[in-house]
Parts: structure tokens; C-alpha cells; sequence
């Protein structure tokens, strides 16, 4: 329904709501209420994305280890009122976990009716070559003025990250982007393999789509297991920790130290998976090594 008022809304100038609200199929006087109640619900939004921040800011500053109780008093402790439903579901919203010792429950639900993608990695993070096995996922980096995403592609090979998109959202275009980046780059070979969880972003039409495109065949975990995409957590991880937990002023500052760390990540940092090289260098070897050969 909000869609339809919200299509209405941005439509009607030109088509007049009264023949919109036929064509959809609502009632005019549910469109007028919806609209009315436009200035309430910018109110919410806005006071939800001034909590998430200071969310974020409690989380980071205490190392990830803070779940939705202690964000609760850490923020009344703040002057802050507010219950633990809201800071619950703005917690979830935006993918802002405690650190646990539970077992791990699923982190992304399975679409009933999606098609069935296969796993074709099962666990095995290696490749003969680079180009053919990579792997994808998306993380959250807190800023003041909200939060902001980074999607990454890595290959298996030499655990280099070719491909990666920064925005802030995390809809399906963000990792279409980070795939089309690294096949612009000519580092995807045709007949690849990419691997990622089941959430939504990389079971989408569009991604599905994007996949086909380039020929590439899609492969997915299980739900909720983090160690059917353990490089790309691991990646992740070790992003988080180089880096430094922190809150960023801008988005614009973490979009400039995240470009920043890839570049030294790829081409500068020793990797002890690859008998302490760096990613680059292992990819120009192959291809040196390649070359003799012939």
C-alpha cells in the first residue's frame, strides 16, 4: 500500500490522483491520510537515523562487544530516552550485532520461492588460477552522517580484492557495481565461479542477472553459516581491525580511508595465506610464470 501512495504522490501532477487511485486500486481519502501523515513519518525517520548514530558510536567505541542491553544504558547513561524495542530494530535495521557466546542462528533467511543456486565452493577457498573462484559480501562503515557500505569482490587465488563499490545503501546495485568493476578490470575469467551468503542483494533478479551477463555462474552458502564465506568475513575482519574502529565525521572520510586501505591491502600488505606475499604480486607471478611456460 505505501508503495502505491508513494507512486501516487510522485505521479500525480501529471495523471491526477483520482485516476491513479483507480488504476492501483486504493481508496482517495487512505492516499490523503497517507500524505498528511508525511511530515510524522520524516520526524521518525530522522530521529531513527539520529539514534543510529550514536548507536554506532557506542558499538564502536566499546570494540563490537555491545549488544542491545548495554546500548540501552550506555545511551540513557547518555541523557537519552529510550526504550529497547526501538533501539532493537534500529539495531537490526542497519546489521549492528553484540558479540556472543550463543550458538550463531541464521543470519539471512532463505527465499522459499527463489530459485536453487548450488554451492560450488563447499568450503574450498583455494584456485588453480586468478580469475576463476571468487567470493563477495557486503559490510557496514558507521559515520556521523550515517552509515555507509562497502560490497567486495575477492579471488580465491591471491585473496586480492578486484572489485569493490561503496554507498550508502545496500540494495543490489551495490554489489552489481562491485562485480562490474572487477570484470571492467579484466581480472574475472569467462566460466568464473562467484560465491556468496543467501542474503537478498546476491539472490536478486538483477544480480542473477548481471551474473549471466558476464558468464559467470552463481554459487551460495548456506543460511547462516559464516563459515561457508569465511574469506570474505575474514576479510572483513581484518578491514575492521587495520583500520581502526571508529566512527567517521563523513562519509565522503570513510569512502577515502577504506579506497586507501585496499590499495594497500592489495599491493602492499603481506598475506600469510600466500607465504607472506602480497595479492598483487602473486597474481603477477602467475602471469610471468605463465609467460615462460609459452
Amino acid at each position: 500500500m505505501t508503495r502505491s501512495y508513494r507512486f501516487i504522490s510522485e505521479h500525480r501532477v501529471i495523471f491526477g490522483v483520482t485516476r491513479l487511485c483507480r488504476v492501483l486500486g486504493v481508496r482517495r481519502p487512505g492516499f490523503y491520510e497517507w500524505l498528511a501523515a508525511a511530515p510524522a513519518r520524516a520526524q521518525r525517520a530522522a530521529g531513527d537515523e539520529e539514534l543510529a548514530i550514536e548507536i554506532v558510536e557506542v558499538h564502536a567505541g566499546h570494540r563490537g562487544a555491545y549488544g542491545r542491553p548495554r546500548i540501552v544504558a550506555a545511551l540513557r547513561r547518555r541523557g537519552l530516552r529510550v526504550n529497547h524495542k526501538r533501539v532493537g530494530r534500529v539495531m537490526r535495521e542497519r546489521g549492528v550485532i553484540g558479540f556472543t557466546r550463543r550458538r550463531r542462528r541464521s543470519l539471512t533467511r532463505v527465499d522459499a520461492i527463489e530459485a536453487p543456486v548450488p554451492d560450488l565452493i563447499g568450503r574450498d577457498f583455494t584456485a588453480p588460477a586468478p580469475g576463476w573462484r571468487l567470493v563477495g559480501d557486503i559490510t557496514y562503515v558507521p559515520t556521523r552522517e550515517g552509515w555507509f557500505y562497502l560490497a567486495t569482490v575477492i579471488d580465491l587465488h591471491n585473496r586480492e580484492v578486484v572489485g569493490h563499490a561503496m554507498a550508502d545503501h545496500m540494495r543490489a546495485e551495490l554489489v552489481r557495481d562491485a562485480l562490474d568493476l572487477a570484470v571492467r578490470r579484466g581480472l574475472i575469467s569467462d566460466g568464473a565461479v562467484f560465491h556468496a551468503d543467501r542474503r537478498s542483494q546476491y539472490t536478486s533478479e538483477l544480480f542473477r542477472s548481471t551474473l549471466a551477463g558476464h558468464g559467470i555462474r552463481p554459487s551460495v552458502g548456506r543460511a547462516g553459516s559464516c563459515f561457508d564465506n569465511a574469506v570474505a568475513e575474514s576479510f572483513f575482519a581484518t578491514l575492521k581491525t587495520e583500520i581502526g574502529t571508529t566512527v567517521w565525521d563523513t562519509r565522503e572520510d570513510a569512502r577515502r580511508d577504506v579506497f586507501a586501505y585496499l590499495g594497500y591491502y592489495n599491493h602492499d600488505r603481506l598475506h600469510s595465506t600466500l607465504d607472506y606475499r602480497t595479492p598483487h604480486e602473486v597474481r603477477v607471478g602467475h602471469r610471468q610464470g605463465l609467460a615462460l611456460v609459452s
